[in-house]
């Protein structure tokens, strides 16, 4: 047997042309932290993402049948001579958080499709109507029941049959002789079938299935018999041991005390994302759109002559001018007093409506009726504030699903707990043998991932916390967990800035995680700025020396810390302190604001901030803190629905922000992908197309011809090409 050949020590990657590469042949150590920096423009993600990662995804594809690679997504071949020694490649790149309503910490992080595995298999179902335990009987139940049953005596196997007022007693009773039943119980007795007996008047007959001593030798008889009599009973059988009473056992899921159905317990039920789980209220969403007095008064300090009532003071002011004329006549109301001190009455009477005239909300009501319009939809949003669903309380499954517990919990108080919570809960779980062995590889998946998560310091986040209300810090480390933690060995890590979004010390602890995952046996890429990750890899490479044309060279390939700091190269020169960031201040100090009052949104304990207007600011504090929840949540959509009356989401819990009016146009620039269409590229993003076009159409050639701009767009028929 000849001796295994040990893999190479490196990933050779020769002729890398990429892009912007020029030519690079480079060797990466295997099992270890390898950094790729370098300006903006450098290359570092072609040679990353477009080279090392391309190449190994379209291997992995290359390798699978062909029926396969029709879902997978396939990669171009890059323009590279060869790459040896390549590992199987996983991506971690920069992305924004999810926006769907319907991800959240749980469900991004894999931790909820365990949680619906566990109460499943191990949640107990309640009654919906007395609360009493519902668990359904199987044959090997009754067996296992059975070890405590006095032996000698005779046990009857009946399976109740119900008659039948549409078939003949005489018709039944063939067919079960038919079947091989020949006996039945009436009163306590045992009735042949033949000759035909005359049974009391009852709706259901006992049909004998078995009869004999009752021994411990006799459980696979027991079980076999329970098998048919379930079968003939439909899901039901009775039970009769010597001369005790008949006792009724069920395969169907309902309450043995009241009989209110249950429905049996299966992952499906417990996931607010398939149809057999979700609330039919809110559809698991969690909330409903709801009309609130708020939106359709934005500002109750105006009156009704004034535009009090918003959906009446645009568009439809009109039509419905005359109508609040009329009704003020009638029933006495004010138009010139502000809505906040009008009768509560009236109040009501002009948002619910009355006899002989129709109010705010019946009047959006209606408008919602006929959404099939777009322009009742915006209007009907425009009014409306997501609220709890009163059907499930938030917790986004049907009644069923919230009926099943694990030690006293429902799958949503668990959901509603801190991952810290959440921890500690799984961790004091007192389940017997036969529990902890069905339950043993689940737990196992979700305490390690609820372990990794508390090691990247996002032990205060719930599991249902929606994934789009995260900090772009928060989102990425949550990325890491749910990548990182998957325990794969061997395996080409690339990442692309993990440490965006991220404090000092966070990124700290994010170098201690990528050692570990190196010491495990794989090898990590990773496409970074940060020095402190860049002193903590193993190797280094810095490409260069400019963005574009000027870059692709490769400047430094070695080891990082204190022999990258010696080298000849523009990131080295930031790293020994020989440049740095600088900017002019502003002389004079600021004499305008823009003024947060208590914002209590999410973690923000009643802040109250000042924003120098003309100035930079910076937001700082560890990831977590709550920087996102006051500048975006706060202070961006509140100025956005001030200065552009538009609002996609509600701003956070606040007071007031003052001094808007200082204002015109409030901009946000996020993590979020600039442009979504394959169309799209710099010249239209910036708006510089639009006049280029129209210079061309005014050319004495294109008005010959009669062309205009659309002539000259790919993006419109008769200028693209088709």
């Amino acid at each position: 047997m000849t001796d295994r050949i040990p893999p190479p020590a490196t990933i050779r990657i020769r002729g890398a042309r990429q892009h912007n590469l020029k030519n690079l042949d480079l060797d990466l150590p295997r099992g270890r932290l390898t950094v790729i920096t370098g300006v903006s423009g450098s290359g570092k993600s072609s040679l990353a993402f477009d080279t090392l990662y391309a190449e190994g995804q379209r291997r992995y594809v290359e390798s699978v049948s062909t029926y396969a690679k029709q879902f997978l997504d396939r990669l171009l071949r890059p323009d590279v001579d060869a790459i040896h020694g390549l590992t199987p490649a996983v991506a971690i790149q920069q992305v924004s958080p999810a926006r769907s309503a319907r991800s959240t910490v749980g469900t991004a992080t894999e931790i909820h499709d365990y949680l619906r595995l566990l109460f499943a298999r191990l949640g107990t179902v309640h009654c919906g109507r007395c609360g009493e335990p519902v668990q359904a009987d199987s044959p090997q139940r009754i067996a296992a029941d059975s070890a405590g049953w006095p032996e000698g005596e005779t046990l009857l196997v009946l399976a109740p049959v119900t008659r039948s007022e549409r078939v003949a007693w005489e018709e039944q009773a063939a067919d079960l002789l038919r079947a091989g039943f020949t006996r039945i119980l009436d009163r306590g007795k045992v009735i042949p079938l033949e000759p035909l007996p005359k049974p009391r008047a009852t709706a259901e007959i006992d049909v004998i299935v078995d009869r004999f001593t009752w021994r411990r030798e006799e459980t696979p008889r027991l079980v076999e018999s329970c098998e048919l009599a379930f079968r003939r009973g439909e899901g039901r059988l009775r039970l009769r041991l010597g001369e005790r009473p008949s006792e009724e056992r069920s395969e169907r899921w309902s309450c043995a005390a009241c009989g209110e159905p249950a429905m049996r317990p299966e992952p499906a039920l417990f996931s607010f994302n398939s149809p057999l789980g979700v609330c039919p209220t809110c559809r698991g969403f969690g909330n409903v759109l709801t009309f609130t007095p708020e939106r359709i008064v934005p500002d109750p300090s105006r009156t009704l002559r004034e535009g009090a009532i918003d959906p009446w003071a645009r568009s439809w002011r009109k039509l419905f001018w005359p109508r609040l004329e009329k009704l003020a006549r009638e029933r006495g109301i004010s138009l010139d007093t502000p809505w906040k001190k009008l009768p509560a009455a009236h109040r009501c009477l002009l948002l619910e409506g009355g006899e002989g005239f129709r109010g705010a909300i019946p009047f959006l009501q209606r408008l919602q009726a006929k959404s099939y319009k777009a322009g009742n939809r915006f209007i009907v949003k425009r009014y409306q504030t997501a609220l709890p669903c009163g059907a499930c309380g938030g917790a986004r499954l049907r009644p069923e699903a919230l009926l099943v517990r694990v030690t006293g919990k429902t799958i949503a108080e668990v959901t509603a707990l801190s991952i810290t919570a959440a921890d500690r809960f799984f961790s004091e779980l007192a389940f017997g043998p036969e529990q902890r062995e069905i339950a043993g590889p689940v737990l196992t998946e979700i305490e390690s991932r609820l372990r990794f998560l508390l090691r990247v310091d996002l032990g205060y986040l719930t599991l249902d916390r929606m994934t789009r209300t995260l900090s772009g810090g928060e989102a990425q480390r949550i990325e890491l967990a749910n990548a990182l933690g998957a325990n794969l060995v061997d395996t080409l890590y690339v990442l692309d800035e993990p440490t965006v979004g991220l404090h000092p010390r966070d990124s700290d602890r994010l170098a201690e995680l990528l050692n570990e995952l190196a010491e495990r046996g794989n090898t990590l890429v990773v496409v970074e700025h940060e020095p402190l990750i860049m002193r903590a890899a193993d190797h280094v490479v810095d490409l260069g020396p400019g963005a574009g044309e000027q870059g692709g060279h490769l400047l430094y390939a070695g080891p990082g810390g204190a022999a990258l700091e010696g080298a000849d190269t523009e990131t080295a020169r930031y790293l020994r302190g020989e440049k740095q960031v600088t900017r002019a201040r502003v002389p004079g100090a600021p004499d305008r604001f823009v003024t947060v009052e208590g914002a209590t949104h999410n973690n923000l304990q009643d802040v109250t901030a000042r924003f120098p207007l003309g100035r930079l600011t910076a937001v700082t504090g560890v990831s977590g803190s709550g920087k996102s929840s006051l500048v975006e949540d706060v202070l961006y959509r509140a100025l956005r629905l001030r200065l552009e009356g538009r609002e996609e989401e509600p701003a956070g819990a606040h007071r007031a922000v003052r001094g808007a009016e200082a204002l015109k146009r409030i901009v946000l620039v996020d993590q979020s992908p600039i442009g979504k269409t394959p169309r799209s590229c710099p010249v239209t993003y910036l708006g510089a197309f639009a006049p280029l076009r129209g210079l061309y159409a005014r050319q004495s050639a294109a008005m010959a011809r009669g062309l205009k701009d659309g002539a000259f767009s790919f993006n419109t028929p008769g200028g693209r090409c088709e």
